[in-house]
């Protein structure tokens, strides 16, 4: 069963997924380890992991496919991916899809923003007009159609540039065109929500980012609501930076710290024992 039948299979469960943002394979791993049948790689956790900056469009296309590369190698859960504006044209897009799909996402989130792009939570966004918003959505649809197999997440930001109504409207037309799941960002109320879900067919997802613009509501609230997936895209970073620079604190005074994992548990998780048993077939005698 390839990566995007299994997210096709939770999507068809009646339970609200609870999805944790990862940002590099051990985030995944551990993701995974903890129970959770999908994870999300969000541009604005791997744009800060991976090269320290901001999510504002400074990541590439290709240190994106290649990070998803390496944390849908280390998990059998699907992982959604953030293709942000789909890194140009409608044909960038069909390429972003493509090799999205190639790297092992089960679904790839394509938005309408103006490139370069900037996470859903901060100011400053642009949104392009409808007629490059649905040409973009177009061309993700149809690469999916024409084999690409993988899911289409349909983002719009124009909640924050544009107003609720129109917001709607794009994430209404994304679904009739074909989107699998939809995505309205940044609902400032319950109310929104409410709306959106009332308004929309298909799988639509919450995203819950702490200190966001978004209501932070419970799993069985937003399910009852009507959404199915819960997206937390940046728990994990914050709750590990919040651990690193503790651990930093302690060091920097001349002590040591003692909230650590164990040294044999990071050996289990990442692997050694699974390797030391299959290195063992081929030791000579």
């Amino acid at each position: 069963m390839s990566p995007a039948d299994r997210l096709r299979q939770l999507l068809a469960q009646p339970d609200v997924m609870v999805t944790p943002g990862c940002f590099d394979a051990l985030s995944a791993k551990l993701v995974e380890r903890a129970g959770f049948g999908a994870t999300f790689m969000g541009g604005f956790a791997v744009a800060a992991a991976r090269l320290g900056m901001p999510d504002t469009g400074l990541i590439s296309y290709a240190e994106m496919v290649d990070q998803g590369r390496n944390i849908c190698g280390a998990v059998s859960i699907p992982v959604i991916g953030d293709g942000d504006t789909g890194y140009g044209n409608a044909i960038n897009v069909q390429r972003t899809v493509r090799g999205y799909a190639q790297a092992g996402f089960a679904c790839i989130m394509i938005e309408d923003q103006v490139s370069p792009k900037r996470c859903g939570h901060t100011r400053g966004k642009q949104t392009v007009g409808r007629d490059e918003a649905f040409q973009r959505m177009r061309a993700a649809v149809d690469a999916r159609d024409a084999g690409a197999d993988i899911l289409i997440m349909a983002r719009t930001d124009a909640n924050a540039t544009d107003g609720f109504d129109e917001a709607l409207l794009r994430v209404k037309t994304f679904a009739e065109m074909g989107a699998d799941i939809t995505f309205l960002e940044a609902p400032r109320t319950e109310d929104e929500m409410r709306a959106y879900c009332d308004g929309v067919t298909g799988p639509k997802m919450a995203n819950m980012v702490e200190q966001g613009d978004t209501p932070l509501l419970a799993p069985e609230r937003l399910g009852a609501i009507g959404y199915k997936i819960v997206l937390y895209p940046i728990t994990l970073l914050l709750g590990g930076i919040k651990a690193m620079e503790d651990a930093l604190a302690v060091l920097k005074q001349g002590a040591h710290p003692d909230a650590l994992a164990g040294f044999a548990h990071v050996r289990e998780v990442i692997g050694f024992p699974a390797y030391d048993e299959k290195e063992k077939k081929y030791a000579t005698t």
